[in-house]
């Protein structure tokens, strides 16, 4: 039996809100530390700001961990991964996977590749993630339903 299903209203963004929290209070957390220890300790400047900047060199790579998302809108998705951002048109999407044991969303091309999408993993908001991958593919086929069909003659 189908599964019935509210589209969201479009734009939407999906993202690991709970991953993201925790990323950039760890983030903030370890370069206060570790900024704190710089001024605590009988240093150089050069020595305190090498520290200072090795804070900060790690709070910004665990806020581009934090930055994934995927955005859904009226011609399609972007998908904003660690170190890449791709935009799909939604005919370029053939279908949504989020199977069990998979870190995150997987989106199967119509060039026959597969494209992570990181912004929908089940890693601390296991439910979430599932309502975010349903809410995807129920948007990637009603698109799909919605397009002319170029094939027939």
């Amino acid at each position: 039996m189908p599964e019935t299903f509210d589209l969201p209203r479009l734009p939407v963004t999906f993202r690991p809100g709970h991953t993201r929290a925790v990323l950039l209070t760890a983030g903030v957390a370890i370069f206060l530390v570790i900024s704190g220890i710089a001024l605590l300790l009988e240093l150089g400047p050069g020595e305190r700001l090498t520290f200072v900047v090795t804070g900060a060199l790690i709070f910004w790579v665990l806020a581009q961990l934090a930055r994934v998302k995927v955005v859904a809108d009226d011609t399609g998705v972007t998908v904003v991964n660690i170190a890449s951002r791709r935009r799909l048109e939604w005919a370029e999407i053939v279908q949504v996977n989020l199977r069990p044991g998979d870190p995150w969303v997987f989106l199967n091309l119509t060039d026959g590749t597969s494209l992570p999408a990181l912004g929908i993993q089940p890693g601390i908001a296991k439910q979430r993630a599932i309502a975010d991958a349903r809410a995807l593919r129920a948007l990637a086929e009603a698109h799909a339903d919605g397009r002319p069909e170029q094939d027939q003659g």
